[in-house]
């Protein structure tokens, strides 16, 4: 389990990022985090694997408190993908970026193989094993990124606003795989603004606003209160509007195929 006791959070600066931080995400979860920029969503997850430490309050994974342990230490069970891929990207050639962290931990030569062949075909990456992953486009560039920290296989993942750059192919190849990883006793933990790659995922969802937790609940909860998507600074998906707006304010589809085989019906009788 992932523990925030009581936690505020400073910048070096003085700027307050945190306000009493109390939040439990279960192992085993997919748990989405949204608000508008600057509620805080990055600076919460930052400490989960240790490259921010409580100003006050306590941190704990597993029961273990993040200020005893260092980044090197947490990074073995916790992965993350940051926004910014720029930030994350530093080898010669993609194929030397994905091994980095399977060489790093010291895995077998019989697993760094198979991971390194399960990722480079997960994210279609072959044709680029051997150009510098600074070259590519903004979407590719995530790609590695994602392939570099889930070929380790962590306990935990944090994914940093995943979808950026990626067409629709992809979100539908990245939406199946953390569907796996959950169901293989993987902690998903997804910080976006795409809404209507949320409502695919059925996540559970926390909102924050000015570096405070406003409500959790299941995505048919929030995504419905109006009030408090104006509050953190986001818009239901489509597909609920479409509903609401031809009077369907109970369960909605989760997929446009479920949508038009509802609308079918309707019309039906």
């Amino acid at each position: 389990m992932i523990k925030f006791e009581d936690v505020s959070y400073n910048h070096p600066d003085g700027t307050n990022a945190l306000n009493d931080i109390n939040l439990e995400i279960p192992e085993n979860s997919i748990t989405a985090i949204v608000g508008n920029n600057g509620a805080g969503k990055t600076t919460l997850v930052k400490h989960i694997n240790g490259l921010l430490k409580p100003t006050t309050g306590t941190v704990s994974i597993k029961n273990n408190n993040t200020k005893e342990s260092s980044v090197a230490e947490l990074s073995r069970d916790v992965g993350m993908v940051f926004q910014n891929a720029n930030h994350q990207l530093f080898a010669d050639t993609v194929e030397n970026e994905i091994l980095f962290g399977l060489n790093n931990f010291g895995f077998s030569e019989e697993f760094i193989k198979e991971r390194y062949e399960f990722v480079i075909e997960l994210f279609n990456l072959r044709k680029y094993e051997n150009i510098s992953p600074l070259k590519l486009s903004g979407g590719e560039k995530k790609r590695v990124c994602l392939a570099s920290v889930l070929a380790w296989n962590p306990g935990i993942l944090i994914l940093d606003e995943p979808t950026v750059g990626q067409d629709e192919l992809q979100k539908t190849v990245l939406l199946e795989f953390i569907d796996q990883l959950n169901k293989n006793n993987k902690t998903v933990i997804v910080i976006s603004h795409d809404i209507e790659f949320l409502w695919r995922l059925q996540p559970n969802i926390v909102t924050m606003s000015e570096g405070r937790i406003i409500q959790i609940g299941s995505p048919e909860k929030i995504f419905r209160n109006k009030e408090l998507m104006e509050k953190v600074g986001i818009v239901p998906p489509q597909i609920i509007k479409i509903f609401e707006g031809i009077g369907i304010k109970d369960k909605t589809p989760l997929s446009l195929e479920d949508s038009c085989k509802v609308i079918r019906e309707l019309r039906n009788h």
